[in-house]
């Protein structure tokens, strides 16, 4: 098995889709582009949210989007969204196009739902019910979305 393993097309590599568990999704001008394979986690912090994904979506230009998603071991059942990043001049169909890829892997990998940390303040409750997200298992601090399948 190779570290990182891209896929272009969804219907050929349905197999490998469903054996890997880390990865980031990439849409540019609202189409997919490819999806990459990794062989550990995105970690996401408040430090890289806040500071580099600020600088990140200022300094690259483009309409892109990347999204990174997990299936962690300990839920096999369910992926989770773990970071989104657009370059500045990213639109609403760039963003919607990395969503409908990731349900679609999720859909492929029989998952039950998505899962989510809404960590900017920006994504409204209503915004991600009209999504199809919502709100589950309240902690202070943190905004957990759910998408279910089932």
């Amino acid at each position: 098995m190779l570290l990182f393993e891209t896929v272009t097309d969804l219907a050929t590599d349905v197999d490998v889709i469903r054996r890997r568990r880390y990865g980031m999704i990439e849409t540019a001008a609202g189409e997919f582009e490819r999806l990459v394979w990794r062989p550990f986690p995105k970690i996401a912090t408040a430090w890289g949210t806040h500071l580099v994904g600020r600088w990140e979506h200022l300094l690259r230009r483009g309409n892109r989007c990347r999204l990174y998603f997990n299936q962690p071991r300990s839920c096999p059942n369910f992926l989770a969204l773990r970071y989104v990043v657009t370059t500045r001049d990213a639109d609403y169909a760039t963003f919607r196009a990395a969503l409908e890829v990731l349900d679609e892997i999720a859909r492929l990998k029989d998952s039950d739902a998505l899962l989510c940390d809404a960590a900017n303040l920006r994504l409204s409750d209503r915004f991600l019910a009209r999504l199809g997200w919502e709100p589950h298992a309240p902690m202070p601090g943190h905004r957990n979305f759910i998408k279910r399948f089932r």
